[in-house]
């Protein structure tokens, strides 16, 4: 079976995370976050941020890479988080949507929840909340990914006696 990324693993690979916002600063607190964290907590890579400003640009990504989180803003220029949903769900293993807000009030949460998403973080980010839900938000997708290779595993590669 495929070996899943471990969270503050040493032999893990890293957790990939898609950053889908128009909003520069979001990309660059991200990665602040992320790599504080890291230096924190053990000084290995642990999270992969990808960041781009468009959906278009998300599916670019979702075709050539595993991504097992996804971060939308609320808001895109052409889209919304909901397209970004209906997107994530095309794929075979797809990834937990995480919508972030700086309007993140209760009817957000609700109609985020009840559509799909994961979570919903308010914006400005607090390091602590974006660590601990991207992290359960994570281990959510390893659940999935794994009863999903339990259901359907891979042919193995017939033997013969010699």
């Amino acid at each position: 079976m495929k070996k899943l990324p471990a969270i503050g693993g040493d032999s893990g690979a890293p957790i990939t995370v898609l950053s889908i916002s128009p909003i520069a600063e979001d990309h660059t607190l991200l990665t602040a976050i992320f790599e504080r964290s890291e230096r924190i907590l053990s000084g290995a890579s642990k999270y992969d941020l990808r960041p781009v400003a468009t959906v278009k640009s998300a599916i670019g990504v979702f075709s050539n890479s595993q991504i097992q989180v996804v971060l939308s803003e609320r808001d895109l220029v052409t889209n919304s988080w909901r397209d970004v949903l209906e997107n994530v769900l095309l794929f075979p293993d797809p990834a937990i949507l995480i919508v972030t807000s700086r309007l993140a009030d209760e009817y957000l949460w609700a109609e985020a929840l009840n559509l799909g998403a994961y979570d919903v973080l308010a914006k400005p980010f607090d390091a602590s909340e974006v660590i601990r839900v991207v992290g359960s938000a994570w281990r959510h997708w390893a659940d999935l990914h794994t009863r999903n290779q339990l259901r359907n595993p891979q042919p193995m590669a017939a033997t013969t006696a010699a």
